[in-house]
């Protein structure tokens, strides 16, 4: 169905019930369409009048009658944006009726959902641990398991200070971190925030990212301790890398997606992010070779990689680790995502 034009709309909803045709007590065993079900609602509430509810629901509907994934949050975040929270409304924000231009935002950003644009590019911005991100295609969106990796490169620093003699008094180490595809910037600017002694250097082979990432450090105030660059990871050396000294820990998401996988990935994916920052090549493991390759002449003996990967990868990287022994790697554990599905690898650095 098409979506009713915001100045139909607003005629439309200055009207009584009774005066919009079709309007009327519907037979007994019709189904409303969207468009009747918002307008029955809103104007039901007095002349002009249209709330939060009215809004969130007409564009459930509206979403799930075009096909839209994840109807009813699409539309709550959008009208939840709009009055200028989250992800959800009080009550008292819920029923207070909109203005037209509420009403008009609320419409133009749904336009946008309608064309199977990911809510976050919609929204302009998301949140990924405690920090709001700006969002733009085609940079990667950040997605909710990665909060996990980042907790786990947290969890491992702490534990370094916790085993060490450096601990209180004597001051604390300055962790030294690279991440590798920094896309939006959520990881590297996430770890500065948890961990405040650390430094990152963050890179990203496309500009857009590099340029994003720059943005939500510079308003997150954290540009000081981070060290952005444009680069390929398949074309770095370590020298180029070493800018702060040797590494503590390197961190990525990198692509990993298998490419015959690629094209069933959902409309929003194809249509609007970054497919380089996804397809991981025939076995995934393109850019997970390049790292691990690069990681032992950046590392610190004991240093560590922490890897985002497909589910299937546990054992390939394991395997080819094994193969590769000059190296001097080590998968040291695997860690499970929220689905209970191996998502993470920490790989160590041994002494040579």
């Amino acid at each position: 169905m098409r979506c009713l034009t915001h100045p139909l709309l607003r005629k439309l909803l200055s009207l009584p019930a009774q005066c919009v045709p079709g309007l009327g007590t519907p037979r007994k065993g019709a189904v409303l369409s969207p468009k009747q079900l918002f307008l029955r609602q809103s104007c039901s509430a007095g002349p002009g009048l249209v709330t939060a509810t009215d809004m969130v629901n007409y564009w459930q509907k509206v979403f799930e009658t075009n096909g839209i994934p994840e109807a009813r949050e699409s539309s709550q975040y959008i009208v939840s944006f709009v009055l200028g929270a989250k992800t959800s409304l009080d009550s008292k924000s819920l029923h207070t009726p909109l203005t037209a231009l509420q009403q008009e935002q609320i419409q133009q950003l749904s336009h946008k959902r309608l064309q199977r644009m990911p809510v976050q590019y919609v929204l302009g911005e998301w949140d990924f641990q405690e920090l709001t991100l700006q969002m733009r295609p085609p940079v990667f969106i950040p997605r909710p398991e990665t909060e996990d990796l980042v907790s786990l490169v947290v969890e491992e620093e702490l534990q370094k200070c916790e085993n060490s003699a450096l601990c209180f008094p004597v001051p604390v180490p300055h962790p030294v971190i690279l991440e590798i595809g920094c896309g939006s910037g959520a990881i590297a600017l996430s770890l500065l925030c948890k961990l405040p002694q650390s430094r990152v250097i963050a890179m990203d082979k496309e500009e857009a990212a590099v340029d994003l990432t720059r943005e939500n450090a510079h308003r997150l105030q954290l540009q000081e301790r981070i060290h952005i660059i444009h680069q390929d990871i398949s074309h770095s050396s370590a020298k180029q890398l070493l800018l702060w000294g040797p590494i503590d820990v390197i961190v990525s998401n990198p692509p990993y997606v298998f490419h015959e996988d690629m094209a069933s990935l959902d409309a929003e994916i194809l249509c609007y992010e970054d497919l380089d920052a996804l397809d991981g090549g025939d076995d995934g493991m393109r850019v997970i070779k390049t790292i691990l390759a690069l990681a032992p002449s950046l590392l610190k003996v004991s240093g560590s990689v922490f890897l985002e990967v497909d589910p299937r990868h546990p054992d390939m990287v394991e395997h080819w680790l094994q193969a590769h022994p000059e190296l001097l790697l080590t998968l040291h554990a695997i860690h499970k995502d929220f689905c209970g599905k191996p998502r993470f690898l920490h790989i160590q650095k041994q002494s040579s």
